[in-house]
């Protein structure tokens, strides 16, 4: 059988230095998943923007060769002219990109973006490509494809943005699609659906896919075929089941022990200790109003969070569960006072053990600056939260600036010790984000948000854009810094292994509110929501034997309407939390 594309020998470098990809071949067969599977920096996004020609304009293919095979006969991709790539980007190959904020126009709608290949490739009319549009957005996972559809980029979550990225590049229905890291910023029961989703477009137009990831969970779930890389070469391939069943290459059992897993033992986890609170969330909600961008329809209310109570205490992990919009960024940022509650919500935080309760979102000038000293925040996007512009030296010691702590020298030695601490060395000061990998940028972000010597860290999604081994790294050390340092820390994720491993206590949440909550210990092992039921059997395991159960999915991750009846909610008709056991509270009518 001939195959779709074929890479033969490819080799690229950058500039007059060494080749960055080294002797790179593999085949893509018609209908075939093929895994590009390696750490941050190891070859594999510029091996895929290769394919399509869409390289820096430093980069050169040095050797190879890339052939797609079809019904007009074989086309040398790497020698086209730029027209003829213009007629095969989008429409017979599209791509995926991991970053849907760089990639998708601020100035323009989703709608129209995504409608776009439409028009180009199709020739489709604008009501035509209308109503496939929102046949797709409805199949990615959007909950109201109209509002996605007249929605900006900005006005949308990352893992929102990320499903307009899948429409767009699934709208044409390619013969080949590359998908770099896909779904990394969706959360498990999304990325589960989504998975589903490119499996059955497989089924049914005999498409091929590329699938770049880190998650050896997808890995099994979705590749016939996988390649593994490491700076710039190809370490081990050959079939998914022999290769995720019995790893021959030393990296790539490497990979394999560095993903973390929900542990099997049973056991009943200690509810968080109530004595010594940090932080304090009473009653709080949040509603946004939504203009119809239309006069004569009514503006909308969006109920990000309603009626939240958290609870955390010194030197513990809450972490916060949910799909994208389910409310846990709102929340974070309330606890930090970004964001005022609706009236009637309180937030308390005590700095010290002892200490009368501060309410955050009453404070004077200077009980605010004191505040900003002892909460800190590690954002998910490490690149775009560190200025391209500024030297990291200037990016970490900016905070002391702020707080006029320290001389110059103070400040800059401040810098060094927070770098030594997250494992990164005192020469780094001097260069530029773009000059780091993914995970030291984010290593970056941990020591910046160390400079002020907080006692409190909100953790908003910290490992979801990080390989692996990396992630293992980053979690190794924030479990090294809290027990040294005596660190509360409030962590949002997607992630069900992250938060087993780093976890005190998980509340699970869904369109605003809590469904669920208790230490993971019980709740992984059992869970009484049918969303929490979905979550944990959406999360990918690297074993070719236990696929994702995509009914039991979508039967916890549909509408609240569809759960079993001691479970539905509406706007008008809320169930209270319910106290199942010590510790283990579930949202239900009792």
């Amino acid at each position: 059988m001939t195959p779709l594309l074929s890479v033969e020998n490819l080799s690229i470098g950058f500039g007059r230095g060494d080749a960055v990809v080294r002797d790179v071949s593999f085949e893509v067969m018609p209908g075939q998943t093929l895994a590009l599977v390696g750490e941050s920096g190891s070859g594999k996004t510029v091996t895929c923007r290769a394919v399509l020609r869409i390289l820096p304009k430093a980069a050169q293919i040095r050797t190879g060769r890339i052939t797609l095979n079809g019904q007009d006969g074989p086309l040398t991709l790497n020698q086209l002219g730029e027209r003829q790539l213009r007629a095969i980007r989008g429409n017979r190959i599209s791509m995926i990109f991991q970053e849907p904020m760089r990639s998708l126009s601020p100035l323009h709608r989703i709608g129209n973006q995504v409608s776009e290949v439409l028009w180009l490739h199709r020739g489709a009319s604008e009501r035509e490509a209308r109503k496939t549009v929102l046949e797709q957005f409805e199949r990615v996972g959007f909950p109201d494809p109209e509002r996605a559809y007249n929605s900006y980029p900005f006005e949308m979550s990352g893992g929102m943005r990320q499903r307009a990225m899948i429409a767009m590049a699934m709208v044409a229905k390619p013969d080949l699609l590359i998908a770099d890291e896909p779904t990394t910023a969706l959360d498990v029961t999304t990325q589960a659906q989504v998975l589903g989703l490119i499996k059955e477009l497989q089924r049914e137009t005999g498409m091929a896919l590329i699938l770049v990831t880190h998650d050896l969970g997808v890995v099994a779930n979705m590749a016939e075929q996988v390649v593994v890389m490491h700076k710039g070469r190809v370490m081990e391939s050959g079939s998914a089941v022999a290769m995720l069943k019995d790893p021959a290459h030393p990296y790539t059992r490497q990979l394999f022990d560095a993903a973390p897993e929900i542990p099997d033992t049973q056991a009943v986890g200690l509810p968080m200790p109530q004595d010594d609170l940090i932080l304090e969330m009473k009653d709080v909600s949040k509603t946004y109003t939504m203009r119809s961008g239309r006069g004569w329809q009514p503006h909308k209310q969006i109920y990000a969070c309603r009626g939240v109570d958290f609870r955390l205490a010194r030197g513990k992990t809450l972490a916060i569960v949910g799909e994208s919009g389910s409310g846990k960024t709102t929340a974070a940022r309330i606890a930090l006072g970004a964001e005022p509650p609706d009236p009637g919500g309180q937030v308390l935080f005590r700095a010290a053990p002892g200490d009368a309760p501060l309410t955050v979102h009453d404070m004077t000038r200077a009980q605010r600056t004191a505040f900003q000293r002892q909460a800190q925040m590690v954002f998910q996007d490490p690149y775009s939260s560190l200025s391209p512009r500024m030297r990291i030296q200037d990016a970490m010691t900016e905070p002391l600036e702020i707080h006029r702590i320290g001389t110059r020298a103070e400040q800059r030695d401040k810098a060094t010790e927070a770098l030594e601490r997250v494992g990164l060395n005192a020469d780094m000061l001097k260069r530029y984000p773009h000059a780091f990998s993914g995970g030291q940028r984010q290593r970056l972000s941990v020591a910046r948000a160390l400079m002020l010597d907080p006692a409190m860290i909100v953790c908003d999604e910290p490992t979801s854009a990080l390989d692996v081994s990396v992630q293992d790294q980053i979690l190794t050390l924030l479990e090294e810094l809290q027990e040294g340092l005596k660190l509360s820390y409030l962590f949002i994720s997607h992630d069900l292994a992250v938060v087993a491993r780093i976890a005190d206590e998980v509340a699970v949440m869904r369109q605003g509110l809590v469904v669920e909550q208790a230490p993971p210990e019980t709740l992984f092992h059992n869970p009484q929501h049918p969303y929490t039921k979905a979550l944990i059997a959406a999360q990918p395991e690297p074993d070719i034997d236990r696929p994702i159960n995509l009914k039991l999915v979508a039967l916890g991750a549909g509408a609240p309407d569809t759960w079993a009846e001691a479970f539905r909610f509406t706007d008008s008709v809320i169930p209270s939390l319910v106290e199942m056991e010590p510790g283990h509270k579930v949202r239900c009518h009792a």
